[in-house]
């Protein structure tokens, strides 16, 4: 077979990556060569490609579901917001801008064709694309110019599904507006539904089911039910707010606490997920100094902008904090933007134009911002265990002192590296853990037989299961291979116009 669907979802963080995922897990069990693609992603969390490309790591998790590597087209276009008005764009892999809302209407007809030729690519390459729209296409103020939901969909011609999240409350209205605020000619590409994270009687949802399709002419193609304990990598900071990875009982005798700093700008937090499936590691994202007092590892992040997440971390009192514990032997971790703020000082004439800044000054390092971003997959190696690793970042660091650690140094009881990824290593993860806990005085073991890409493998199957069992697949195959059925209604804010 050969086609292309849109998922796009009533609000943000509505399901449509998870659902996009489980798409591309069950279609490729299915022998289908398929291929997930964002055509414009606003996201800290990324991640790079073999050939060295920047993309949102949640394209990266989609095309581990699909069975295929991640490649620069599956999200040509790359937002990350650096301020509250302002964010690079990579285009391509490659950071090509910093703009606020106004500059990147210059940018949005050249990227237009850019997204288009990235699907184009794709669709030759691939038997299906499975698209995931950004946001909801009904953001109306953002219509014009739009080149990842309904502006794509009409210019590539993709049937779509809206996905709601039931869970949230108002997924009717959520899913019935949507459709009611777009154009007739982007509601004709609106095929159906597909309801997220339901939780309770199916007969009680019936009816609501049946009412929204005599409203809109259009089905609904599964209930995806709530699942307990699934995880995959979010895109956004939102996916902290819900349910992460449930702690595990410990291996050994006492758990290992994890607290984990959530500044403003926090990227690539996805880091600390294979912390979290550890038994005996419970991990938290903390905001406040009182949250470190009982932390066993303090964990600093990666960050889009160092410099004003380290202003935070002063106003907070946080930085104070961190320095006393760590002076008095607290094991901490900085990674990337998180190292950068351990280091004695920071010469950022790039991300911030602040100049030279004072670092919290726990690593013998000093930092300078290049205006070349680094993107590079290290290989190395650490505590006698093999490490591969991904590299996203301006800063580098010149260590003037301490001990290696994979490319940064540990002097006592802090660590700083820039590489993401590491403690995705099995081995590596273990011994650095009980590292930690020898230092911070635990009797803690890590279990020897966590393997955290199987862990990921098993939730991608999980999602490839709610698919086959919970949608319409039939149907869901004739509309990829289709498109969007012929005559459907046009829905009005007083119901269907006839």
């Amino acid at each position: 077979m050969k086609g292309a669907l849109l998922v796009a979802g009533t609000t943000s963080d509505a399901g449509k990556s998870v659902v996009t995922a489980g798409l591309c897990r069950w279609l490729a069990r299915q022998g289908i060569k398929v291929a997930p693609f964002k055509a414009q992603n606003m996201s800290l969390n990324s991640m790079v490609t073999p050939d060295g490309a920047e993309i949102g790591r949640a394209q990266v998790t989609q095309a581990q579901a699909a069975g295929v590597e991640p490649t620069a087209h599956m999200n040509p276009v790359l937002l990350k917001p650096g301020s509250d008005r302002r964010s690079q764009v990579v285009v391509l892999g490659r950071p090509v801008a910093e703009v606020d809302a106004v500059e990147y209407r210059a940018h949005r007809e050249p990227l237009r064709e850019v997204v288009l030729a990235s699907l184009t690519a794709l669709r030759a390459e691939y038997d299906v694309v499975i698209c995931e729209g950004a946001g909801s296409p009904a953001e109306i103020n953002l219509r014009e110019g739009d080149i990842a939901n309904m502006g794509l969909a009409r210019a590539a011609n993709l049937p779509a599904i809206v996905v709601g999240d039931i869970d949230r409350g108002g997924v009717f209205a959520a899913l019935y507006g949507t459709v009611g605020l777009l154009s007739p000619a982007d509601q004709a590409l609106i095929a159906g539904f597909v309801i997220n994270k339901f939780r309770g009687a199916a007969e009680l949802l019936a009816p609501g089911l049946d009412q929204l399709a005599a409203l809109t002419g259009r089905p609904t193609y599964g209930v995806l039910p709530w699942q307990e304990g699934l995880w995959l990598d979010v895109e956004d900071s939102l996916g902290l707010d819900g349910p992460r990875i449930a702690a595990q009982p410990p291996h050994g005798r006492q758990t290992l606490r994890v607290a984990v700093v959530r500044p403003p700008r926090i990227s690539n937090f996805t880091d600390v997920d294979a912390l979290a499936c550890e038994p005996g590691v419970v991990v938290r994202f903390v905001t406040s100094p009182g949250e470190l007092a009982d932390a066993d590892l303090i964990v600093l992040p990666g960050s889009r902008a160092t410099v004003a997440d380290l202003g935070w971390l002063r106003a907070r009192g946080l930085a104070a904090e961190i320095v006393r514990l760590a002076r008095e032997g607290r094991p901490v971790l900085g990674i990337c933007g998180g190292y950068q703020m351990l280091a004695t000082d920071i010469l950022d004439d790039v991300e911030s134009c602040a100049g030279i800044v004072t670092g919290l000054g726990l690593l013998p390092t000093r930092v300078e911002f290049e205006p070349v971003k680094t993107l590079r997959r290290p290989v190395g190696t650490a505590y006698g265990e093999q490490v591969h690793a991904y590299e996203i970042h301006h800063g580098v660091a010149a260590v003037e002192g301490g001990e290696p650690f994979l490319d940064g140094c540990r002097a006592g009881s802090v660590w700083g590296t820039t590489w993401h990824g590491a403690l995705e290593n099995d081995g590596f993860r273990r011994a650095f853990l009980k590292d930690v806990a020898e230092v911070a005085g635990r009797d803690f073991t890590p279990a020897p037989d966590v393997g955290f890409a199987a862990l990921r493998e098993a939730r991608l199957d999980v999602l490839g299961d709610l698919v086959e069992r919970h949608l319409d697949t039939d149907a869901v195959l004739r509309l990829i291979e289709r498109g969007a059925p012929a005559g459907l209604p046009v829905v009005a804010p007083g119901g269907p116009l006839r």
